[in-house]
Parts: C-alpha cells; sequence; structure tokens
C-alpha cells in the first residue's frame, strides 16, 4: 500500500535574507505609527487652535473688560471722596479752630468708613488718606497706620516712602503694590493711589488717597473664569503680578510674546514651554490679563482625539500581534536556539549540543558557522595557551640562568677567609664583595627583590670595580626610604652603572661623577642612573637598542635584558628610557610600579 505524504509547506519568508524580513517586519510596525503620529499631531493643532484658543482669547477679552469695570469703580469712588466738603476744607487747616479740625477729622473718617463697608458679599475694599502736617494742625490724629483704612497726618521724618511717588502722579490715579501694609499682621496688598488736589487753591496737593485691598476684588473677577490646570494673572506692564488666581502678589513673572504687542492694547496667544499663553495688554495703562494654560490639560479634554487615536492603535495592535506571530515561527525560535548555544558555550570550554537545523538561508548559514568557529576557536584557544606557557618559560629561564650556581657562591665564602686568615684583607675584600654580588644574584631564586638588595648588590660591585681598576670617580646614593621596598627585577641597577663606569667617567680620573637617585613621580618609582661623562651620547642608537628596533644582535644585550624582563613582570607600561643629563652626560631612566616587598 502506497502512503502518500503531505506536501511539506514552505515558509516563504526564508526565501528572503535577513536584512530584507527585517526591514519587511520594520515596515509593517512603523507605518502605521507614523500614520497615528501625524494624525494625532494634526489633529491637535487644529483643536488647539480652531476651538480651545479662540474661546480663550474671547473670554479674556471679556474677563479684562471686567476687571476694568471694577478698577473704574474704585476710581469713581476716589472722585467722590475727593470731591466731598469734608476733604477739600483741609486744604486751609490755618483757618479753623482746633475744635474744627476735630469735627473735619472725624467727618473725613467717617465717609472713609462708609466707602469702606462690604457689599454685597464680597471684600471690602478699604480707604485711607494720608496727609502731611508740618505745622502740626493735626496732633490728635494718628502718623502710624493702625488698621488698613482711616486718616492719618505724618509730620517731618514720618513721610512714607511711597507718598512723592503718589504726588508726582498729579491726581492721576494708579496700581501700586505695598508689600507690607496693615497694623499687626503685615501683607502685601494691591492698592489703588491718587493724590487729593485742592479745587480752591490752585490744585495745589492735600493729601493722598489710598484705597487697598483690590487685589481681592479683582481676583473675583478672574475666578469667574475656570481653566483647566491653569492659571491667571493681573499683571503690570513690567510682568509683576497685581493679582492672581491662586491669591499670591508681589513677584514676577515670565510672560512671552512681547513681540507680538504691536499697538497700545490688544490680545495675542503665544505656545511657550509646553503652555498656551493668552495674553491682553493694555499699554496706555500699563496691565497685562495672562492666562497661563498646560498644553497637556487642553488636549486631554479632546475626547475627539482619544478617540481617534484609540481606534488606530487597537488596530495596529492587532495587526502587529498577528505578523509577530509569524514572524516569531520563522525568525525568533532559530534565533533564540542560537542564543542559548552561544550562552552556553565558553572558549575553551566543551561544546553545547547542537542539532542540524535544515535550513539554507542565512539563519541556517549562521548557526552553523557560529559552531563551526566555536570549534576552531577552542582548538586555537589550546594551543595559544600553551605557546604562551612555553614563550614565557624559555624567556624567563634564558633571562635568570646568567647568574653562577650556589658552588661558586660557597667556594667564594671559603676562598674568603682563608685570604682573611693569611692577612691578605685587600683580596679578601674584594672576595667578600664579589660574594655580595653572587649571594644578592641567586637571592634564593627569586626574581624580583626589594630596592634595597638591589642597592647593596650595586654598592658591591662598584666597591669591588674601584679597588680592582683603582678608579677615582664619585659614586653619589639618593634614594627616598619609601622606595626601598619597591620590587625590581635583580641584576637590574649594575648594568647599567657599569655601562656608566665603561662608557662615561672610566676616563675621567676624579672629576667623573655618577649619581643614582630614586624619587616618586605621578604614583610610580622612578630611579636615575646618570654620569657626567664627556662623551657625546648617540641617544638614537640607545633608544633603538631599547626598542628592540636594533638590526645587530650582539649590540646592546645588557640593556634589552633590562627591558624585557621589567616588561614581563609589570607589563610595557613600564621599562628602562635613556635621556640627556642637564651639564653634560648620560641618564638611564627606570620606572617600575609602587608595591610592597615581594614575597618568594
Amino acid at each position: 500500500m502506497r502512503v502518500r505524504l503531505r506536501p511539506r509547506f514552505s515558509n516563504p519568508l526564508t526565501r528572503l535574507n535577513m536584512k530584507r524580513q527585517l526591514a519587511l517586519l520594520f515596515l509593517i510596525i512603523m507605518v502605521p505609527v507614523y500614520a497615528l503620529h501625524l494624525y494625532g499631531s494634526w489633529k491637535a493643532e487644529q483643536i488647539l487652535k480652531n476651538n480651545v484658543t479662540s474661546a480663550y482669547m474671547e473670554l479674556n477679552k471679556q474677563n479684562y473688560s471686567l476687571i476694568e469695570r471694577e478698577i473704574d469703580t474704585i476710581s469713581k469712588i476716589t472722585r467722590t471722596i475727593l470731591q466731598n466738603p469734608a476733604l477739600q476744607r483741609l486744604a486751609s487747616p490755618e483757618q479753623y479752630s482746633a475744635y474744627e479740625r476735630i469735627k473735619q477729622f472725624e467727618a473725613l473718617d467717617e465717609l472713609l468708613e462708609s466707602y469702606s463697608t462690604e457689599m454685597s458679599g464680597s471684600r471690602a475694599v478699604d480707604y485711607s488718606f494720608y496727609a502731611y502736617d508740618p505745622d502740626g494742625y493735626f496732633p490728635f490724629a494718628p502718623s502710624t497706620q493702625l488698621s488698613t483704612r482711616g486718616v492719618y497726618f505724618f509730620g517731618d521724618g514720618e513721610m512714607p516712602d511711597w507718598y512723592p511717588e503718589a504726588l508726582e502722579k498729579k491726581g492721576t490715579g494708579y496700581l501700586k503694590i505695598f508689600a507690607e501694609y496693615g497694623s499687626v499682621a503685615k501683607q502685601p496688598t494691591l492698592a489703588y493711589v491718587r493724590t487729593v488736589n485742592s479745587v480752591e487753591r490752585a490744585n495745589r496737593p492735600i493729601g493722598v488717597l489710598v484705597a487697598t485691598g483690590v487685589e481681592h476684588l479683582v481676583r473675583e473677577s478672574l475666578n469667574t473664569v475656570t481653566l483647566p490646570e491653569g492659571e491667571i494673572f493681573f499683571t503690570s506692564g513690567d510682568d509683576l503680578v497685581l493679582a492672581s488666581s491662586a491669591g499670591t502678589i508681589g513677584h514676577t513673572i515670565d510672560v512671552p510674546g512681547k513681540e507680538k504687542m504691536s499697538s497700545y492694547q490688544g490680545i495675542y496667544n503665544v505656545v511657550h514651554e509646553d503652555h498656551l499663553y493668552v495674553v491682553h495688554y493694555n499699554s496706555y495703562r500699563q496691565q497685562k490679563l495672562v492666562y497661563r494654560i498646560p498644553l497637556e490639560a487642553l488636549l486631554s479634554r479632546q475626547t475627539e482625539l482619544r478617540r481617534a487615536i484609540r481606534t488606530i492603535t487597537i488596530g495596529l495592535t492587532f495587526a502587529v500581534m498577528l505578523f509577530m506571530f509569524y514572524f516569531w515561527r520563522s525568525l525568533m525560535n532559530p534565533l533564540q536556539r542560537l542564543v542559548g548555544f552561544v550562552r552556553q558555550y565558553e572558549p575553551g570550554g566543551s561544546l553545547p549540543a547542537y542539532r542540524e537545523t535544515g535550513r539554507n538561508d542565512e539563519i541556517g548559514v549562521l548557526m552553523s558557522s557560529v559552531h563551526a568557529m566555536a570549534s576552531r576557536l577552542n582548538a586555537l584557544f589550546e594551543n595559544q595557551y600553551k605557546l604562551e606557557i612555553k614563550q614565557r618559560e624559555a624567556q624567563l629561564k634564558l633571562l635568570y640562568e646568567q647568574i653562577n650556581p650556589h658552588l661558586l657562591y660557597n667556594t667564594l665564602e671559603s676562598i674568603y677567609w682563608k685570604c682573611s686568615l693569611d692577612g691578605h684583607s685587600e683580596s679578601a675584600q674584594m672576595i667578600k664583595e664579589l660574594s655580595k654580588l653572587m649571594r644578592i644574584a641567586l637571592s634564593r631564586g627569586k626574581e624580583l627583590i626589594p630596592l634595597r638588595d638591589e642597592l647593596e648588590h650595586a654598592r658591591a660591585y662598584v666597591n669591588l670595580q674601584k679597588m680592582r681598576y683603582d678608579y677615582g670617580f664619585r659614586v653619589c646614593w639618593d634614594v627616598d626610604e619609601a622606595l626601598l621596598t619597591t620590587p625590581i627585577p635583580k641584576i637590574t641597577l649594575q648594568p647599567l652603572i657599569e655601562n656608566a663606569i665603561l662608557h662615561g667617567v672610566k676616563a675621567m680620573e676624579d672629576e667623573g661623577e655618577i649619581a643614582v637617585v630614586g624619587r616618586i613621580e605621578d604614583g610610580r618609582a622612578v630611579i636615575l642612573v646618570a654620569d657626567n661623562g664627556y662623551r657625546e651620547p648617540d641617544l638614537a642608537l640607545l633608544r633603538r637598542l631599547v626598542s628592540g628596533e636594533e638590526a645587530d644582535p650582539d649590540r646592546g644585550y645588557g640593556i634589552r635584558n633590562i627591558q624585557q624582563r621589567i616588561r614581563l613582570h609589570f607589563g610595557d607600561s613600564y621599562g628602562l628610557s635613556y635621556e640627556k643629563r642637564d651639564g653634560g652626560g648620560l641618564a638611564a631612566k627606570l620606572e617600575l610600579p609602587l608595591r610592597p616587598e615581594p614575597n618568594g
């Protein structure tokens, strides 16, 4: 019986390369997002400009007219008060007796009290009168403020600081912030200030009429308008807050769009720092009415825009879910298996299990290539590791096996004692110094020794050379005690001192000088071996020897040896360099890390 096999479903996406698959996925997801963004932005702009802004501009204009009427009402009341005979008689106090002046004071106080009474549930505007009385016609009247209303006469030295400003206005009423006003609780208040002139005596100033608490009246007018999370400010021409919907006054706000004030009066709107500003300005009165509304609060109320965005978002969500499910089966499952393989694999470790997928697209090629690469990488790691170990062992063995064995050291000790017993003190001393050289050079098999021991080794070498050749040069030792425990490869200073003797001061007799200096510079141990030799040093050759660029391997073996050992122990940022010495000669400079004394 023949069985018919179902035809295998062929995923069409596997015929596309990875770049085209990702480009297709990007277009499917991002095109609706861009459409939503463009539509939402366009819709928000239309709603904001066409509906909300126009409405608030009209509302601002009406609100400003209401405030103007309130201020005009106060202006009319002050005009009525200043024309009252009880006030005008104060222009000639010398014509009345003391008793009549008392009656005039009481009549004016009652007049101001009557106008300061609360009406229709609104908070009262308090009226006060201030007059300059240098001749003391009204000694019975208070000179300092006892309440927010009343009549006050003051003499020399008691004039309020705002009084001269009011007189300069010559009867024109204006609004002013009094920072501290009241008898006990000094509070800021908005006042309407107006000079009172004498009608009969050629507009001679009698005093100043002050209406305080105007901010409460203006605030009631502001609160007739409700803004979505917004604020309303009634300000002066220089943006000083005279009244606000929140009740705060006396501070300055930043009102943008001043360039739009094309005439002495008008209204404009501007968007600034995520807020919509609707501003009505009156340059003649130096006043502004400012609406400040957060754009977010405006947009949150646009249900039509919300509905449109919600509809597009829901449709996009379903479309993306369908496409992502399809792409997940085609792309993400194989990639997840590949990610699991990569996470389990550690270079040099065992390879995780891998199963062939049978795919011929980029995903299949990538998975098989990664597995093959991991196999080759393991082999390379193993070979490289073994090679580095062998190279290090060979280099260190070659560098440190230049020291005589223990047998020579023990033999020298025996010869030293023999010479001492036979009375050959000079020979014994030379053998003792040589013994020191061998003992420190062996260092019990240690590769790094403290700088203290290396300096002792160098001194022994210098003493030995002086006794052997009767040199007349001087050696100065100047090393910070803090550096004595710094680790240094053994037999590092001796070759440098030997070079300084042979190529620098050997023929200079007692004029030759070698300086061994150790300092801490920039967190490093810096050791200088400098001579005052008369020969001109070949710095180019020395630098080629230090860097390993010299073609002749027989030249500068000791210098290369020192450089290689320092870098093998401490890294390429440390090592040996050469520079000219001030005053002539050459200086060899060693840079080593600061570390505690090495163990073993």
